[in-house]
């Protein structure tokens, strides 16, 4: 049994011994050829790591030449070595397996060892397998070996750690922008491939044009080019990039034949971070010039044409402005004037010079300078050239005064011209107290000549004789005397005019109270709030401008009706066809103003503003007209009935699309709730309905016949209503605002029908006047109270829906607007919106 073991492991040494060897051979193999391929290895990945990090791409050729050959040298260098490299013979695996099993009498290189043929006998063969039988016992255990190259002995401070710590940063770094590759090394500079050369050409029109800008590069270049039409003073620039640098570009009048060389520019637009790049490096240039007259651009380069432009210059044409009508004088001593201006793209300014008409003394010293009065441009956004522009220039010290009006414009260009000239008295401040009309005269004296300073002072010694006569106030005395006395000793320009100025303000003292300050306190306030919406104010300054004109507005009623509390008489000097303002009306005004400003409405707003100015310029205290007759004040009642239905069903209206927009929107009311609330708006609904029919029954009484529009309201008014009923809002609005335009249709039919009526039959003066007094309007342009509510025709105002809807739309802009991760052409579409406002 022990034989038969021991001949199984005998049988099975040799192929555990191969495998033994085997390894053993492959570590010696490795521990011979590392050190030797080590420095190749090194030497390749240090070539591989300057090749990824772009080195031969940025340095110029004798540097890529020169690290490259050193490379080479290198490589041969570490190719040497590689000589003195040979393979472990048999004999030399034995030993290194016995040395690493330590084993001894070389038992592994016995059982492959044989006899010398002289020792071939029996006994020797016996005596020799049994020592191999007893070697091979000795193998049972037998193992391998690892390679030891000893690399470490040789680089003992570990530097060769560093080529693959450079490899792995150098191919993390190869994948960007600046990477280079392996075959930079051998890709010489100078033909390196050039970057396609790229022509960048456009036209900017000035500014005040209007016109965007042309790219020229987009349209059909050579022989079949368009002719470009451009304004006058337009830019032109022309981009070469990529060329050889002997690009040059010229101009050829088409006028004179000339041709001249457009100069070049220096461009800055090329990024830091690229100019290290083979792009970077190439040729770019960039020329520009103002284009004047007709010509012909041509680029080229080392004599041969690249590119060429025709332009036809369309040329700016001076600005016209005229007279439309007479300059005249507003109610409230204003200067009004009416113009037209006519420019190719919109006029930059206007203004009125005022000159003296009457020539002065050659010593004269005039105080102040020609008073100062900007005009107010047409909208471009409108069709019309036609512009007004009222301002008061009473309390200048030429007021009163004889001068010559001539208007200015200027455009873009800063081309000017003149209208015509106009002679006019410069409107002045109506005073009807002699003691005041008196000091503002010695103020017009002064004020256009110093030197009448002792002209003055004899005119207030005279005024001042017999003060217990001529002068109640005892305060105005007191006033006078020191005016004269500041006068007196004022020896200055300066000090000359503050006395101008005193004896205005004590004119209006004298004359009026405490009333003019809250005259100039209201134009001032207007005229902020108008300069504000010009110049496109953020809704917090057009709170604060609203605020201030409501307060303005509120002191100046109140002095206003105490003074014609004073004055009894004040109603009679008011024109008969004056109509007497409500504060309520007023404050409805100045809440549309606001709510058109806030809504974006600008232009609108400007428009009502000036219609309340022009309000105020006209607006006198007066007694309420008396009603002539019984009829007529019934006739008055009923119109005031159409008014107020209008009024509830424009509410009603309002209230049905709030309700509508709330029901789905986010704060929704229980179904409880909104049935309830449109319960009561169908049972107003129905009252309006109501109301209307009893109306259109009353003017049948007085002869009138209620037109179709009645009846078209009233079926809107029944729709409407059932509507409401089924809960379906938006149907509900439409109904009611179809009603609304119908109710406006019949009350122009029956103002149609009164006026007929009232021009029947009517001579005496008395009906003359009221019949005129029914044609005309308020400054609102709106029918007066005495023939009527106002019907909506005439100023055409958003009402609260379509307000609410502006206002959502600018919020909405806004939000988006404030959003970062709105992409940057929304972002600029968004802020275009927002300046068109």
């Amino acid at each position: 049994m022990a034989g038969r073991e021991t001949t199984h492991r005998t049988d099975l040494l040799p192929r555990r011994l191969a495998r033994t060897r085997g390894a053993v051979w492959a570590a010696m193999v490795v521990e011979r050829g590392w050190p030797l391929v080590l420095p190749l290895l090194v030497t390749v990945s240090l070539y591989v790591s300057v090749s990824w990090f772009g080195v031969f791409r940025i340095v110029p050729d004798w540097a890529r030449l020169g690290l490259l050959g050193l490379f080479a040298v290198a490589t041969l260098a570490a190719l040497f070595p590689l000589r003195s490299f040979r393979m472990p013979s048999p004999a030399e695996i034995d030993r290194r397996i016995e040395a690493a099993n330590r084993l001894e009498h070389a038992p592994v290189l016995t059982q492959s060892d044989t006899l010398s043929p002289a020792s071939q006998g029996p006994f020797a063969q016996a005596l020799w397998r049994e020592h191999q039988r007893r070697m091979a016992e000795r193998l049972d255990n037998l193992a391998g070996d690892l390679p030891r190259p000893h690399v470490p002995e040789r680089d003992p401070w570990a530097l060769r750690a560093i080529a693959p710590l450079l490899l792995f940063i150098a191919f993390a770094f190869s994948s960007g922008p600046l990477g280079g590759n392996l075959t930079d090394a051998f890709r010489s500079h100078a033909l390196a491939e050039r970057v396609p050369v790229r022509i960048d050409a456009w036209v900017t029109p000035p500014a005040y044009t209007g016109k965007p800008p042309l790219f020229l590069t987009a349209q059909k270049a050579g022989e079949d080019a368009p002719v470009f039409q451009v304004p006058t003073g337009s830019t032109v620039a022309v981009r070469v990039a990529g060329g050889t640098g002997e690009e040059t570009l010229t101009w050829l009048d088409a006028h004179t034949g000339a041709e001249t060389a457009v100069p070049q520019e220096e461009a800055t637009d090329q990024p830091a971070q690229e100019a290290t790049t083979p792009a970077s490096r190439t040729s770019s240039k960039q020329f520009s010039g103002v284009l004047s007259d007709d010509g012909m651009l041509t680029l080229r380069s080392g004599g041969s044409e690249l590119e060429r432009w025709a332009f036809a210059i369309i040329p700016d044409a001076a600005p016209v402005i005229r007279f439309v009508d007479e300059p005249k004088r507003a109610l409230n001593g204003a200067l009004e004037l009416t113009y037209e201006i006519e420019d190719d793209y919109g006029p930059k300014a206007a203004r009125a010079v005022i000159e003296l008409a009457e020539e002065q003394a050659p010593e004269a010293i005039p105080l102040y300078e020609a008073p100062e009065m900007p005009l107010t441009l047409p909208r471009r956004t409108g069709d019309g050239k036609s512009a007004r522009t009222s301002r008061d220039l009473s309390e200048h010290p030429w007021a009163g005064t004889t001068v010559n009006l001539t208007l200015e414009v200027e455009d873009g260009a800063d081309q000017k011209s003149r209208s015509e000239t106009k002679t006019i008295v410069l409107p002045e401040r109506p005073f009807a107290n002699p003691l005041a009309k008196a000091l503002v005269e010695q103020r017009r004296l002064l004020a256009l000549d110093a030197n009448s300073k002792p002209y003055v002072l004899a005119l207030m010694d005279a005024i001042t004789v017999r003060p217990e006569d001529t002068i109640k106030n005892l305060s105005h005395y007191l006033g006078i005397m020191t005016a004269r006395s500041r006068l007196k000793y004022a020896a200055t320009e300066d000090a000359l005019r503050d006395v101008a100025d005193y004896l205005w303000e004590m004119a209006l003292v004298i004359e009026d109270g405490a009333l003019s300050a809250a005259e100039r306190r209201l134009r001032q306030a207007q005229e902020a709030l108008k300069q504000a919406l010009e110049n496109g104010a953020n809704d917090e300054e057009l709170e604060q401008l609203m605020a201030e004109l409501r307060e303005a507005m509120r002191e100046f009623l109140r002095e206003l009706a105490e003074r014609a509390a004073r004055d009894p008489n004040m109603a009679m000097q008011m024109p008969g066809n004056m109509q007497e303002m409500r504060p309520g009306d007023l404050e409805r005004m100045l809440d549309q103003i606001e709510n058109l400003a806030r809504s974006g409405s600008r232009d609108q707003a400007m428009d009502l503003l000036q219609q309340l100015q022009d309000m105020m310029n006209n607006l006198q205290t007066a007694r309420p007209q008396q009603q002539q007759g019984g009829e007529q004040s019934e006739m008055q009642q009923q119109m005031n009935k159409l008014g107020d239905i209008m009024r509830r069903q424009q509410e009603t209206m309002n209230e049905t699309f709030r309700l509508d927009q709330q029901q789905q929107g986010e704060q929704q009311m229980t179904p409880e709730q909104f049935e309830e609330a449109m319960r009561q708006l169908q049972q107003q609904q129905g009252q309006l309905q109501q109301d209307l029919q009893e109306l259109q029954e009353a003017l049948k009484g007085f002869g009138l016949e209620p037109g179709e529009g009645f009846g078209e309201a009233g079926e809107a008014m029944g729709r409407a209503e059932g509507a409401l009923g089924e809960g379906q809002g938006e149907e509900a609005v439409t109904e009611q605002g179809q009603a609304l335009e119908a109710l406006r249709r019949g009350a122009q039919d029956m103002m149609q029908q009164l006026q007929a009526m009232e021009g029947e039959g009517q001579d005496g003066p008395g009906q003359q006047g009221t019949r005129q007094q029914s044609s005309d309007r308020d400054p609102l342009g709106r029918p007066r109270a005495t023939t009527g509510p106002d019907f909506g025709r005439s100023v055409q105002v958003p009402d609260e829906i379509d307000a609410q809807r502006a206002r959502q739309i600018l919020e909405e802009i806004r939000r988006r607007l404030g959003n970062a991760l709105s992409p940057e052409v929304e972002r600029n579409y968004l802020e275009r919106l927002l300046e068109l406002r």
